[in-house]
């Protein structure tokens, strides 16, 4: 059974940084593509962040660009999100994705097939 646990959530104040971590297990991490996502109140699912089984990521959403930054570590089984530069509107709460094959499935979450629980980040002004 494939679970995902996201961490590293919390209250922070706008300038703040933060680094999310996902924890795999269940499955061969190293085989599929990893996105993150997050949701804010009374928003749908927004698409940030996807990387390759090879460690190639596709363009950022524009919301963060250039703020944030998703890497993994193939061998921990763990996808990580730093985050810089925080602003309130990143409050939300961040998940982190499987895509069903190595490749980046594209940025709709429909396209993912296993979740985390998400965890929190409220960013204060």
């Amino acid at each position: 059974q494939v679970q995902l646990v996201e961490s590293g959530g919390g209250l922070v104040q706008a300038g703040d940084s933060l680094t999310l971590s996902c924890a795999a297990s269940g499955g061969s991490f190293s085989d599929y593509a990893m996105a993150w996502f997050r949701q804010g109140p009374v928003k749908e699912r927004e698409f940030l962040a996807a990387i390759t089984s090879s460690g190639i990521s596709p363009p950022y959403a524009d919301s963060v660009q250039g703020r944030f930054a998703i890497s993994r570590d193939n061998a921990k089984n763990t996808l990580y999100l730093q985050m810089n530069s925080l602003k309130t509107e990143d409050t939300a709460v961040y998940y982190c994705a499987r895509s069903p094959s190595r490749y980046y499935p594209g940025s709709s979450p429909l396209l993912y097939n296993y979740w985390g629980q998400g965890t929190q980040v409220t960013v204060s002004s």
